[in-house]
This record gives structure tokens, sequence and C-alpha cells, in this order.
């Protein structure tokens, strides 16, 4: 029996399988929030006296032992229940008769799945937060263990000047920074309650907004009740544009790490247990799971623009096309999180080489400083450039000096410090 059905209504068995689509599967993983947002609601209920006190105990009791069903896994959404929402109060009904009946009143189907995806999200957030700052740490340990190694440093893919792995590592460090900024921004999106505005015109029961919004420890509530409803896809969009970020992040990196160990550049390496090899040629030692960061990271920077595509220029109100936000966001969350971990632990064992520029096919990146040199002696800049370039024209380039970058983020002053105090900063908004 579904929520909305009618004793006389009878839906095309056709018509129920494609609008329920996907949903049960991804309804499993809003189960538990979906209880203790009813656990809220029935606690609201028996505040403002639409529920006695026996009952509510009840009601409570019985969600209390549903939520450990679903905590242990002996839970799953039955077929003739459309979405977890009617499986529980099916079970409710079930087992306490006129009491689990009761459970609906003063909300909508509408803001019992916003209020399930706000906390489902929230929570998701905050475990992306963790294996973000798991691998910035691993970065800035990185870059302060490696970063007397240079490495060559390359502009439109040409050899431009020297870098070191220090920087390069911390590179990304502060990239993520800028991640974290993006999604403590969408966290806050998501730490806002939109219980009690009912199917999006709020209710005539004398409902306590606030205090369900205190028994789920959403920092605010969704006041007007028309924008709760609103909220549905744009909480979703922010969350995508965070982990966008993120992706981009990856993909980035991941990139940079495919074309590192290519043996034509071989600037690092990873043990054969954490590469592939080739069914035909032996040598091989292939980076599967870089590529594949970089491909999964790709889609994920995709996630707003399809969201966006699906929000699009609808009218004030709840539309069921928001029912695909869950199919299109939820699995990108899992993959996010598995991206994250495996960076970690690919990067934990990352072998770099040493002694790398010493190479004579590096000799080039060594004309800027040739250049700073003529300067530091009292040469015009342009004259200097003219005289370096002159020297790699005719081949009588050289450069014997030692390099001396001392300013803020260069190769001689990582400023690993500056950068762990940007990401405390934004850590704590």
């Amino acid at each position: 029996m579904k929520l909305w059905q009618k004793e006389s209504t009878n839906t095309s068995e056709l018509i129920e399988q494609f609008t329920v689509g996907r949903d049960r599967e991804f309804d499993l993983l809003l189960a538990p929030y979906d209880v203790q947002g009813s656990l809220a609601h029935v606690a609201m209920l028996e505040r403002v006296g639409l529920l006695g006190n026996e009952e509510y105990v009840l009601i409570k009791t019985e969600l209390e032992a549903i939520l450990k069903e679903i905590e242990v896994g002996n839970f799953s959404i039955r077929t003739d229940a459309e979405d977890i929402h009617s499986q529980i109060e099916q079970m409710l009904t079930e087992r306490l008769g006129d009491a689990g009946k009761k459970i609906h009143s003063g909300r909508s189907r509408n803001d019992q799945v916003a209020v399930d995806i706000k906390l489902y999200l929230r929570a998701e957030v905050q475990q992306i937060k963790v294996l973000v700052l798991d691998l910035f740490e691993l970065l800035c340990k990185l870059g302060e263990e490696h970063k007397h190694k240079l490495l060559p440093g390359y502009t439109h893919l040409q050899l431009a000047m020297p870098s070191s792995f220090g920087l390069w590592f911390t590179a990304y460090a502060e990239s993520l920074t800028d991640d974290i900024t993006l999604l403590m921004t969408a966290y806050k999106m998501t730490d806002k309650n939109p219980l009690g505005s009912g199917a999006g015109y709020g209710s005539s029961f004398q409902l306590d907004r606030t205090y369900t919004t205190e028994l789920l420890g959403f920092s605010s509530l969704h006041y007007n009740s028309i924008y709760a409803q609103m909220s549905r896809g744009k909480t979703e969009r922010f969350v995508a544009m965070a982990l966008s970020s993120i992706a981009s992040t990856l993909s980035r990196m991941s990139m940079d790490v495919c074309l590192y160990m290519n043996q034509n550049f071989g600037f690092i390496s990873f043990p054969d247990e954490l590469t592939t090899g080739s069914s035909i040629m032996p040598h091989k030692k292939n980076p599967d799971v870089f590529e594949l960061i970089r491909a999964k990271c790709n889609r994920i920077q995709a996630l707003p623009n399809e969201l966006a595509l699906l929000i699009n220029n609808l009218p004030s109100g709840y539309h069921r096309d928001m029912q695909l936000t869950k199919e299109i966001l939820f699995p990108s969350i899992q993959e996010i999180l598995s991206c994250l971990e495996i960076m970690c632990l690919m990067l934990k064992n990352i072998i770099v080489k040493d002694k790398i520029l010493e190479d004579d096919r590096y000799k080039y990146l060594f004309t800027v400083e040739r250049v700073n040199e003529l300067v530091n002696v009292g040469m015009a800049f342009r004259d200097a450039y003219r005289q370096v370039a002159l020297e790699v024209e005719n081949g009588t380039f050289s450069f014997s000096g030692t390099l001396n970058h001392t300013h803020e983020g260069s190769i001689g002053n990582l400023c690993i410090e500056e950068i762990k105090n940007l990401m405390e900063i934004a850590m704590s908004k």
C-alpha cells in the first residue's frame, strides 16, 4: 500500500515500475536517516499534543528497534512498499496498529525525503572531509620529506624551470584547502531543517519546527516552507560542486602521476603489487589505479551540470523530477570516497627518484637561473635574456651555479605551515 493510495486506486504495474525507478535501491542509504527524522517528528507530535505519551513511547521504541535492524543489516525495502517512507510506516502499522498510522500527521513525503537527504548528505560530507584531511596531511608530509629532490617543471608540456617534489606535493595540498572551503560551504547548505514544511505550504497543525531542528542537530531551519522544498536539488547541486572541486584536484594529480611514471620521464614508481601488467608485454607496469581515479573524477566533475539541467526552469513547489537527484549524486559520493582512500594508499607507497636534474637533457631548465645570475651582476634583464638565448642557439649554454629560491611558495620556502594554517581555517568554517 502506497502512502498516497486510496482504496479504489489500482495503478498500472508499468507506471509503478517507471515512477519508482531505482528509488528503493538508493532509499536504503536513507533508511537510518528516515528513522532519525521520524523519531524527531513523533517527539514533536507528542510535545504539541498530537500524540499521547503512551502512543509516543510505543512508536519511539519501535522506531529504535527498526533503526537497530538497519544498523545490523537486517532490513530491506519490500516490493510492495514504494519507498523507505512507505516501508517504515507500514512496519509501524503492522506492529503497533492504529498508533503507527498517526506518524504521518503534520508532514508530507516531500519534507520527509528532504530531511532524509539533508541528514544523509550532512553525514557523507563529514566523511569526505575526514578523508580529504588525511590526504592533505599525507601530501604535506611527502612535501617535507622530499623537498630537496629536484624535479623538472613544465609549461605547455615543454621543459621550463626547476621544480621539486616538495613543491609538487604541497601544490596539491594547497589545492585541497580550496576544495575544503567549498565542501564546508556545501555542508552549511545541508545543515538546515526542512521538516515541517509539509508539501511546501506548511500545516494547520501547531507544529514546533524549532524543536525538530534541535533534536536533529541542524544549525538552523529552512524558514519559508516553499523554499524548504525549493532547496531540493539546490542542496544536492552545492554538494556536487564541492565533490567536483575535489575530483578536479585528484584527476589532475593522477594525470601527473601517469606522466611521471612513464619510462620517458621515470620520476616516480610504485611497488609491483600496486600496479598492473600487460597480457602480452612482460615489461609493463601500468598506472591503472590513477587512470581510473582520473576517469571517475572526470565523471564527477560533470555532476553540477547534470543537476543544473535537472532542476533548471522548474517552478516553485515539489516536482517528481527531484527523485532523480538521488541516482545522480549518491553513487558519486561513494566514488569520491573510494578515490580518496585509494589515492592515500598509493601515495603512502610512492617511490621518488633523486638527482633527476643531473641528466644533461634537463640543462635548459636552468636558462632562467643563468639570466638571473647575469642580472644580479648588473646586466639589464632584456640584455641578459638575449645573451642566454644566443648561448642556447649556439650550443654553448651551461650553468654551474646554485639554486637560490627563497621567496614564499618557492622551492626553498614551501610555506608548509602556512598551508596547514589555511586548512585549519577552511575546516573551521
